[in-house]
């Protein structure tokens, strides 16, 4: 599994390759704001850490965009509330 996330604007989503599928998160932009919408990986990859990835590999890039956040997937939710290092990132 390459360990990269990358932004697909055409997409509108981030992606991580899981060993030639890829794993991904939906996004909606506007005005210094990303809303993240839904995560999908692989279910033959479920239980991996591959999602977690996903997530910390996608809120470090908004953090180095200067982007705030809204989140309405519930896996990066719940990925957030255990590592509040990224709340920072959440739109007030």
């Amino acid at each position: 599994m390459a360990d990269t996330v990358r932004d697909n604007p055409a997409l509108h989503r981030f992606e991580l390759d899981t060993g030639g599928r890829v794993a991904f998160l939906t996004y909606r932009k506007s005005d210094g704001v990303i809303t993240l919408l839904h995560e999908e990986v692989p279910p033959e990859f479920e239980g991996r850490g591959i999602g977690s990835a996903l997530a910390r590999g996608t809120l470090e890039t908004v953090r180095a965009r200067g982007l705030k956040l809204v989140v309405r997937c519930p896996f990066v939710s719940d990925y957030m509330a255990k590592h509040p290092e990224f709340d920072d990132l959440l739109a007030r």
